[in-house]
């Protein structure tokens, strides 16, 4: 079902609503991810991650972090809830997504495949509207399970003359045509229209067989058909289709005893046991099985061999007996709850392999395993096997996530510590205006090299040696400046006057480049406080936000922990709802078992005490010397043939 699903889904996904109107219905253009969250969605959808899949969709879409795939997501949301089970949610969202813009072929598609679903779930009136919301024909394949999904919906219904209409028009496949001819005979036995049944059933009866699908519905169309005939009193017609079951199918039980009560009715009782001895030697725990329990000293009765008849009867009432405290056993062990423990135990090793999805492959080895074979293996257990393996996976999911709150109270908690040992810190910082005495000075700085650029004083930006040599030309010309004028002062000035020149040309010649560099370094230096100011701004309002902040978290934090607090005690107490509807099932199963050999328990009981009874009269008004006496039948009838199920 997954594999319809999966490609269902990608369809609609790949379609918008304009490529709606310009594309082929039963063609699809291609698609582009253009949100990257929705392709965080689709990598878990394609590794089957359906739960996953679904809680990343459901919290990206309450962000609104895929805005170019609106209509995909909600698409995608009822193809995940559609696989876990959710039906109804799956419903609603296709019933408001699937309009005109999608595409006929797809929209056609997305209806079957829900419907297969909730026919397979046992909701056939929502399987109905579903099929009803096809408009037009689909592919052939896909239109021939449509009218024959379409046909059991309206005989589970009970609306045989539909089911009759439908399928007497059918074409299909030679497998599909199968099917179909066995339903249109099952709705045509169920409407009391036999001969107009045979045909159908007869003809699925004698088709050839490869597959071992095909061969076991070949056995219930005979099987139908024989048990049908004997509910009509012709045993002579009865028994040529039970014939044609196999010996060994999962058939074979019923059809031996169908076809030793076609010979009882004909009056061979003694063709009767070759079938009923056969069938007496396999599994007690079969119903057919247990009829021919008595069936079989019935007939020795009916042969005169009263010795036989009572022995017969006498092991079927020990037989019973045995069975009966077997039962009780299994009944005791699943109304203490040990069942689904069992059916659950290998479920961990599944789990990988099989997904939300699991299905029981196999059965436990518990006591009551063996009465439960039919119901453990039928549709509606495990329907309600799969609902409750859900809740257990939900509780599961929502431990690791009260796990998780556990974490994310530690990381609040140490957000806190962390808070407290830094909020000492921060205040110093923030109450020693350090900030404002930087700017102070960046804006001194600036002014500086202001005046130094309007003043052209290439001394002051020299090197530190530099600058302590121009300072001493100044000191020395100073000096030279008060002196007398003779002409040892005079050379003292031309010398002071060659080396200022030199000392001079050597600072204008590196002027510019380095009166560029100090812009620039005054320029970073005036990004670097920009900087300083930003994150003191932000440690002022971490400062008054952490608290508010962490405690936000805190509040969600706990609110969260409640309401998975909540969730886990409506999924244990719905667990336990679904733990006792299904022990009922099976209790109920059992007890069904108990009540059915129960009175075959009183038959065979009573028929032995007939013979005993006859045969005490008959010794009683035996003369002295009395002939061997001839063995008499007993009066009691065995119960009537079941009908098929």
């Amino acid at each position: 079902m997954r594999a319809l699903l999966l490609t269902c889904t990608l369809a609609l996904l790949a379609v918008g609503p304009a490529a709606a109107r310009r594309h082929d219905p039963e063609k699809l253009p291609l698609t582009h991810v253009r949100d990257l969250h929705y392709g965080d969605v689709l990598f878990y959808f394609y590794q089957e991650k359906d739960l996953e899949s679904l809680t990343r969709l459901l919290a990206y879409e309450h962000w609104g972090r895929m805005p170019h795939h609106e209509d995909d997501t909600r698409l995608l949301e009822g193809g995940l809830y559609l696989e876990l089970g959710m039906h109804n949610e799956a419903g609603q969202i296709f019933q408001s997504v699937l309009t005109n813009d999608v595409p006929t072929g797809v929209r056609n598609k997305a209806w079957f495949y829900l419907a297969q679903v909730w026919y397979a779930r046992g909701y056939y009136d929502k399987a109905d509207a579903a099929l009803r919301k096809i408009n037009g024909r689909m592919s052939p394949d896909l239109e021939a399970q449509r009218e024959l999904m379409f046909g059991n919906v309206l005989m589970h219904e009970g609306r045989f003359d539909e089911a009759i209409s439908l399928l007497s028009t059918w074409r299909g496949s030679p497998v599909w045509s199968a099917y179909a001819r066995f339903n249109l005979g099952v709705a045509l036995v169920r409407n009391r229209r036999l001969s107009d049944a045979d045909p159908f059933l007869s003809a699925v009866g004698t088709m050839l067989a490869p597959t071992p699908e095909l061969a076991a519905l070949r056995d219930r169309a005979n099987l139908a058909l024989g048990f049908a005939y004997l509910q009509a009193e012709q045993p002579a017609r009865a028994r040529p289709a039970l014939a044609r079951v196999r010996l060994n199918g999962p058939y074979s039980n019923k059809a031996l005893l169908g076809i030793g009560w076609a010979d009882a009715a004909l009056g061979d009782y003694q063709g009767a046991l070759t079938p009923w001895m056969e069938l007496r030697n396999r599994n007690l725990l079969d119903a057919a099985v247990q009829e021919s329990y008595l069936a079989v000293p019935y007939a020795f009765s009916k042969l005169n061999a009263n010795a036989q008849s009572a022995e017969y009867y006498e092991s079927a009432v020990n037989s019973f007996d045995a069975e009966n405290v077997r039962l009780d056993g299994a009944i005791a062990a699943i109304k203490k709850g040990d069942m689904l423990e069992h059916v659950l135990a290998k479920e961990r090793s599944q789990e990988a392999q099989y997904g939300w999805a699991w299905q029981l492959k196999s059965l436990p080895e518990a006591p009551e395993s063996r009465y439960l074979y039919m119901l453990l293996a039928g549709n509606d257990f495990q329907e309600g096997l799969k609902n409750y393996r859900g809740l257990t996976s939900m509780s599961e999911t929502l431990e690791r996530h009260a796990d998780d709150m556990v974490a994310y109270q530690d990381m609040i908690d140490t957000r806190e510590h962390a808070y407290a040992e830094r909020l000492p810190r921060a205040d110093a910082l923030l109450a020693s205006g350090a900030v404002d005495k930087l700017q102070q000075h960046d804006v001194a700085l600036e002014n500086e090299l202001r005046s130094i650029e309007a003043q052209h004083d290439v001394a002051a930006l020299g090197t530190g040696e530099e600058r302590e040599q121009w300072a001493r030309i100044q000191r020395v010309e100073a000096a030279l400046n008060g002196a007398p004028d003779n002409a040892g002062n005079a050379e003292l000035r031309a010398r002071l006057a060659l080396v200022r020149g030199v000392l001079f040309f050597r600072l204008n010649d590196a002027y510019g480049a380095r009166l560029w560099q100090e812009h620039r370094e005054l320029k970073d230096l005036s990004l670097a406080l920009h900087e300083t100011q930003s994150r003191w701004i932000r440690v002022e309002r971490a400062r008054k936000n952490v608290p508010a902040n962490t405690g936000e978290f805190a509040t969600r934090v706990a609110a969260l922990r409640q309401r998975i607090d909540g969730l886990e005690v409506r999924l244990v107490a719905a667990e336990q709802q679904q733990r006792d509807y299904l022990a009922q099932i099976a209790v109920r199963e059992l007890e069904q078992q108990k009540d059915r050999l129960a009175t075959y328990q009183i038959q065979a009981r009573f028929a032995l005490g007939s013979m005993y009874d006859r045969a005490a009269s008959s010794e009683d008004a035996r003369p002295t010397k009395a002939p061997v006496p001839v063995q008499k039948g007993v009066e009691q009838e065995a119960p009537p043939p079941e009908a098929p199920k």
